[in-house]
């Protein structure tokens, strides 16, 4: 309402100076140029003070990107602001897989975005990101994402100093809640989309009788979402490598809709959420994640998969794609990462 008068006040006043210029037609231009000058700078003052205010009391938000529910999460739970090129891949490829839908990274070391001048210039600070508008980045807040859902009470009471998978452990948390709030697809930082996957509500296979946490895909406030929290806080065991990922998505899954035996590369489906077979995913098994670094005669197509999870976690070895190196990772950079695979190609920055 105070907004509304003062614009009143100011088209009052501007007209009533117009008016006395007109009226009373100084001789000297340059004093009718000043008044003109400083009524048009009050005006544009005016403005400005009332988009700050609209900046201000409506930021950029996560909620109003995701509102649609359909957005392809990503997260970063350390406060590194520089992941290797594997993370720029997984999400360069997933803004090439799903152009018409926003891609989303939530990162922990990340500053609020409160301007589009704040969300320029953490885009710039990716270059081969910066081509894709369907990119967006966002801090991750554990508080205010872990408030109102059955993480919240296991947040508050978990000493991170003493769990040994904690990275991982609130990694798996966050997503539950990111799933909870925005829905949508959630991927793992190490998974490469090569095509759109033709389900939106659905979890995946990883081997037989586990199911992935590294990508699944449901609508906002799922029953099943809430299912996986309490079984995450109910079941913690933060020191037992798996049991808060895989190990809660097996668990509920079991719980729900009992043991789940796949033959041939047939689908199924639970409680009305898809279930998509291991090959879907999952082609390259944990216990060969070194195939992505081999060179092979005949690259394989992975014509029935829809995504490569790279297990970047057995990685111990810091292996990387090398340019050259014709390996298979470096097959996947070139065809789905291409602007990553070019600045790595060319020693160039990936960070500004």
């Amino acid at each position: 309402m105070w907004i509304k008068l003062r614009n009143v006040k100011v088209i009052i006043i501007t007209v009533i100076v117009l008016l006395a210029i007109i009226c009373f037609r100084p001789k000297n231009q340059q004093v009718t140029n000043k008044l003109t000058s400083d009524v048009s700078a009050s005006i544009s003052i005016d403005r400005q003070s009332h988009r700050l205010k609209n900046v201000t009391s409506k930021p950029i938000t996560a909620y109003t990107i995701l509102s649609k529910g359909n957005g392809i999460l990503f997260v970063e739970t350390t406060e590194r602001m520089e992941p290797p090129s594997l993370v720029l891949c997984a999400i360069e490829s997933a803004a090439r897989v799903y152009p018409n839908r926003p891609v989303v990274f939530f990162m922990k070391g990340l500053e609020d975005i409160m301007t589009e001048e704040d969300e320029q210039r953490i885009r710039k600070h990716f270059p081969t990101l910066l081509p894709f508008d369907n990119i967006y980045f966002f801090p991750l807040k554990m508080e205010e994402l872990f408030m109102y859902t059955p993480l919240m009470t296991w947040y508050k009471k978990v000493n991170p100093k003493k769990e040994k998978y904690w990275t991982h452990v609130i990694s798996d948390a966050s997503r539950f809640a990111m799933m909870w709030k925005h829905g949508g697809i959630y991927m793992d930082t190490d998974v490469i989309s090569i095509r759109p996957i033709p389900k939106d509500h659905f979890v995946a296979a990883e081997s037989s009788g586990v199911t992935s946490s590294s990508v699944f895909g449901l609508p906002p406030f799922h029953n099943m979402t809430w299912e996986f929290m309490e079984n995450f806080v109910v079941e913690y065991k933060g020191w037992k490598w798996g049991h808060q990922g895989p190990g809660v998505f097996s668990r509920v899954i079991k719980k729900l809709c009992g043991e789940i035996v796949f033959t041939f590369l047939v689908d199924t489906v639970c409680k009305n959420v898809f279930y998509f077979h291991p090959h879907c995913f999952y082609p390259i098994l944990y216990t060969s994640w070194e195939k992505f670094f081999e060179v092979y005669e005949h690259v394989p197509t992975f014509s029935d998969s829809y995504g490569l999870h790279l297990w970047n976690f057995k990685n111990k070895l810091g292996l990387t794609m090398v340019p050259g190196s014709n390996t298979l990772v470096e097959h996947l950079y070139k065809k789905y990462c291409p602007f990553t695979y070019g600045a790595v190609l060319r020693n160039e920055r990936i960070y500004l």
